[in-house]
């Protein structure tokens, strides 16, 4: 009887811990099928589905992967506010039905921004002021060119975008109005959508200066010598502020994505002298070029920190039943055996709406410095148009 006693003892701790690892395992699998798991700290592992449509079963992975990320980024976000996901790997794959199902791993990045495998070409146009009397002829004229220039600059430092330059444009005849654009003929969005094609740009930059309005530290008395010295350095010695906005519209709907205000008060000497050019070391050193290169800074920051993980997309150049080339290449960081989705350009609502269904996927076989040309994969559910769009699968 005592040997009994001890053996159940024993064996009674025993079967209560497989339980509880049982049920535990339980809880994970379900956890597992409802596609969130593991959530442990800067990782989670999670589910992802698509339907298996025309494109076949490549395409609806990455779509399913698509899913996962999405999925993931939720997750994470939630515990890291302003974080995004660096890196997908997919551990696992399997095909259920007319459903296609991955189960990946995201991590989420140090540096706060993902890890973009194609760079992104962004045109940048002038930023014309609302009052031009508040910039005198003996200050600088680079300004309105010279602001969206250096975001552009500092965008393209990032590795992450093309930069082009039509700052001698501007897109608004009213700035007071600014982003609503007045074109002499067509509309607003075709005004934004010209100007990409022009330069197959998939962002276009633009914006307004609002102010750069100078104010005395002090109100000017009486008269006699020290009156007029006061009046005559009151305008170099003083307050002065700065405002300008930022837009960024997409250049294949004209839709806007972006519109942000920077503003800064500069006390002090306030001169910016003519000849001094928005980015060199002699502007960054007057109190005036430094308050402004730090706007300028934190403008290209915020464009890096949204536009940085947007997918990658541009045109259908040519098009043949057997080849067809995109607006693309080597500097874009395309590569042979790339593959990238294609959608009809005619599928576009006429507000810019969403993309239409997917056409196929295109297979890189052939690569230029600007250029890149493929294949459709099989099950295609149209011819592809020059004009039409591809666009980046996520990241995996």
């Amino acid at each position: 009887m005592a040997s009994l006693i001890r053996f159940n003892n024993v064996i009674v701790p025993i079967l209560a811990i497989l339980l509880v690892a049982c049920d535990g395992a339980l809880m994970r699998k379900y956890g597992a099928d409802s596609g969130e798991v593991d959530v442990s700290g800067r990782q989670t592992t999670v589910q992802g589905a698509a339907q298996i449509g025309p494109g076949g079963i490549e395409e609806a992975r990455r779509a399913a992967i698509d899913d996962a990320v999405m999925r993931a980024s939720s997750q994470l976000k939630r515990r890291n506010a302003g974080s995004v996901i660096s890196d997908v790997k997919v551990v696992d794959e399997w095909q259920d039905g007319e459903v296609y199902r991955i189960q990946a791993l995201a991590v989420l990045s140090e540096r706060q921004h993902c890890a973009s495998p194609y760079r992104k070409k962004i045109v940048a146009t002038g930023f014309p002021i609302m009052n031009a009397e508040q910039v005198s002829s003996s200050e600088s004229q680079d300004l309105f060119s010279g602001i969206p220039r250096e975001i552009n600059n500092r965008l393209m430092e990032t590795g992450d975008f093309i930069g082009r330059n039509l700052t001698n444009a501007v897109l608004y005849s009213r700035p007071d109005i600014a982003p609503e654009i007045l074109p002499t003929t067509g509309s607003a969005e075709s005004v934004i959508v010209n100007v990409a094609r022009q330069y197959n740009a998939q962002f276009v930059l633009s914006g307004v200066i609002r102010g750069f309005r100078t104010e005395s530290t002090e109100y000017v008395r009486g008269t006699g010598v020290l009156a007029e010295i006061k009046s005559m350095t009151r305008d170099f010695i003083g307050r002065r502020s700065i405002d300008f906005d930022v837009f960024v519209h997409d250049g294949f709907s004209g839709a806007l994505l972006f519109q942000q205000r920077y503003s800064a008060s500069i006390l002090g000497d306030v001169s910016l002298p003519n000849g001094y050019n928005v980015g060199s070391e002699r502007f960054n050193d007057t109190p005036s070029g430094h308050k402004i290169d730090e706007l300028i800074q934190q403008a290209s920051a915020d464009l890096h920190r949204l536009f940085g993980c947007y997918p990658f997309t541009t045109r259908v150049l040519e098009a043949t039943h057997h080849r067809i080339v995109i607006a693309a290449g080597a500097q874009d960081k395309i590569k042979a055996g790339d593959k990238l989705m294609i959608f009809s350009a005619a599928g576009i609502a006429p507000d810019g709406r969403g993309l239409s269904e997917s056409v196929g996927i295109l297979t890189v076989s052939e690569v230029s410095a600007n250029t890149a040309a493929g294949s459709l994969d099989s099950g295609a559910s149209r011819m592809v148009r020059p004009g039409d769009w591809v666009k980046s699968f996520a990241s995996p």
